[in-house]
């Protein structure tokens, strides 16, 4: 199908007066944050999964990958398809021992390729792959015996947060929920400092 009837057409007449400014800004911070976060969660997912992760738990060169990911966003946007964001299932690929950028170009080139064999990858039933994503799901949740379960103001953030992200479909949505719990449980047990300005607004606006 040819992509012209999408193909860069943007549209910004409705931010023409200020009060309309005003009303998207609440849309704009919600796909910001919902991409962000959706990012992020898959970002430290996998790379923990690759053994990226220092032992504090922060990611080296994290500003390069959010950096592509945001240009990849954008693009996407401007080409009229779907959002193109880093995807959970690179799990799959990490397990198989991909751990550098030739990992990426590889899938990369077999997507490009994929684009002329649609009509027979879609002879394939989805009851066929779904098997993979099981997989990849379990080898996501083998990180969770390092929560503190013990600790409720730990535990229920991460539960919630566990279980919101296949029910709502939205890593995301599952992440927002969690903030909001760990949010009121601060608030509730008396110690707010427990979370930063940052997080407590986040988590207002996700709410």
């Amino acid at each position: 199908a040819s992509p012209a009837p999408v193909f860069f057409k943007l549209s910004f007449h409705f931010l023409t007066t200020a009060n309309a400014i005003l009303l998207a800004l609440p849309l704009i911070l919600t796909l910001l944050l919902v991409d962000m976060f959706d990012n992020i969660g898959t970002l430290i997912g996998v790379t923990k999964r690759a053994g990226f992760l220092q032992p504090d738990g922060t990611l080296p060169k994290a500003g390069r990958a959010l950096v592509a990911d945001s240009i990849a966003t954008l693009l996407s946007a401007l080409c009229g398809t779907s959002t193109v964001v880093s995807y959970i299932e690179s799990a799959s690929g990490v397990e198989a021992g991909g751990r550098t950028g030739l990992t990426t170009m590889t899938t990369a080139a077999l997507m490009l390729l994929a684009l002329f064999l649609t009509p027979l990858i879609l002879i394939i039933p989805a009851s066929a792959t779904a098997p993979a994503l099981v997989i990849v799901g379990a080898f996501m949740m083998q990180s969770i015996v390092e929560i503190d379960m013990k600790d409720f103001k730990i535990a229920a953030p991460a539960v919630l947060t566990l279980l919101a992200i296949p029910l709502t479909f939205s890593i995301a949505e599952g992440i927002g929920l969690g903030l909001i719990c760990a949010a009121l449980l601060a608030v509730a047990l008396g110690e707010p400092k427990k979370m930063t300005a940052l997080g407590y607004g986040v988590a207002a606006v996700f709410f």
